[in-house]
């Protein structure tokens, strides 16, 4: 697990985009992606367990794709996936991958 006080980037995000569902979550809930964002990069464990939380690390050592998972503050869940080759990065709900 990333100790909360390293706060260093983990990977590049390359083009950040996100579905039309995924933003009005975050309308509804008042947040803004690049709070989940920055989580993301620093591989914040949020929603995920402890083998998930490993297979990222795997991931940014292996050049693999990486998801995160976290919840907004009115209990949706959002998904962000950085591609493998780190040219993009989207924000989804579940139900829209």
């Amino acid at each position: 697990m990333v100790a909360m006080n390293d706060r260093k980037p983990r990977f590049a995000l390359g083009q950040v985009v996100a579905t039309p569902g995924a933003l009005d979550a975050l309308e509804t809930a008042k947040q803004t992606p690049i709070e989940f964002i920055q989580r993301h990069v620093v591989l914040d464990q949020g929603e995920l367990d402890e083998e998930d939380q490993q297979t990222n690390l795997e991931a940014v050592a292996n050049s693999e794709r990486v998801l995160s998972s976290y919840l907004l503050s009115d209990g949706t869940k959002i998904w962000i996936i950085t591609e493998a080759d780190r040219s993009s990065t989207c924000l989804l709900l579940p139900e829209e991958y």
